[in-house]
């Protein structure tokens, strides 16, 4: 087999690796967040129970709704895939598909996906959907100031916006990982995976109070394939953006060096292995904040906004 066919070969693994374990990522979570507050919580695999569930289920759909409605679900469950064709999910390595966009090419995608399913919450006419899509969008408008200076601060520490490039630089030492400014971007990228996935303390993920939510509300009116199909995609997107947290910022090593499938395999082990640490931080900060009022989140978000600025200045300083 050429480097060509058994690049694009390691990519297909990649897009399996994530469809395969997300719900897995998502059901450990649940179970520990219960754990700690004492209860013995769902099965690990109830995630896959509910999706498949799903898909045997008749879908409703709405007279009022239009094309939108229909595509939205679709959207979220292919963006992520493409996003860890770009990004280096189980080689150390760049693949077949990895230049065909940077960081911010990331950050695009995952915009256009939560742009679709804000539509698509809208377009039906329900009350609840209508109000969790503008808050989505409130949170959305905080967010994308962070989402560039994060992207800034780690091309001018990096010299790079490429994925690979980046876990290549800053897994050349461990001096460079120890840096100052290189810390508060890994603190400004997690700051920013709660509130994008509506994590506490912006949104609580478990909630069921339709006024109260943020995320799950724009998908009240779904069911059937494509209920499934969401609930598989918010999977996928969470899953998507611990990869780059561990992969490239926080821990850019265990990764597959070389094409031979004994390493990727390797690499599959090490990877769920830090994916279980990022699990367990995410499941205690859950269970140990409270969730914001509403017009707190800006505040939130300001102060992950500082942080990329003072990343910024650290390094024009010289400091690190």
């Amino acid at each position: 087999m050429t480097a060509l066919w058994t690049h694009f070969a390691l990519n297909l693994a990649q897009v399996a690796f994530l469809l395969i374990f997300a719900p897995l990522v998502e059901g450990v979570l649940h179970r520990l967040e219960e754990i700690i507050q004492g209860k013995r919580g769902p099965s690990i695999w109830q995630t896959y129970r509910d999706i498949w569930k799903l898909f045997g289920k008749d879908e409703v759909i709405s007279e009022e709704s239009t094309w939108v409605f229909r595509f939205a679900p679709i959207v979220a469950f292919v963006m992520p895939m493409f996003v860890v064709l770009l990004i280096p999910a189980l080689t150390a390595y760049p693949l077949f598909f990895a230049f065909m966009g940077d960081m911010v090419a990331v950050g695009f995608l995952m915009a256009v996906s939560g742009f679709f399913v804000a539509l698509a919450g809208m377009d039906t006419g329900n009350v609840y959907a209508a109000v969790g899509a503008s808050r989505t969008h409130m949170v959305g408008f905080l967010a994308e100031p962070v989402f560039i200076m994060v992207f800034f601060s780690v091309s001018y520490v990096a010299n790079s916006t490429i994925p690979y490039f980046v876990n290549a630089t800053w897994g050349a030492s461990w001096g460079s990982m120890l840096q100052p400014s290189h810390l508060l971007v890994i603190l400004a990228f997690f700051l920013l995976i709660l509130a994008d996935e509506g994590r506490i303390p912006v949104d609580s993920a478990a909630g069921k109070v339709e006024i109260a939510m943020i995320g799950h509300s724009k998908g009240l009116e779904y069911s059937g394939t494509s209920a499934a199909l969401m609930k598989w995609g918010g999977t996928t997107k969470l899953m998507v953006l611990a990869l780059v947290l561990v992969n490239v910022l926080v821990t850019p090593w265990g990764l597959a060096q070389h094409t031979q499938w004994t390493a990727i395999l390797a690499a599959v082990g090490l990877v769920l292995l830090k994916l279980l640490v990022f699990v367990m931080v995410l499941a205690l900060i859950e269970t140990t904040l409270a969730k914001l009022r509403l017009f707190r989140i800006s505040e939130f978000l300001a102060v992950a906004f500082v942080i990329c600025l003072f990343a910024v200045s650290v390094r024009l300083v010289g400091l690190g």
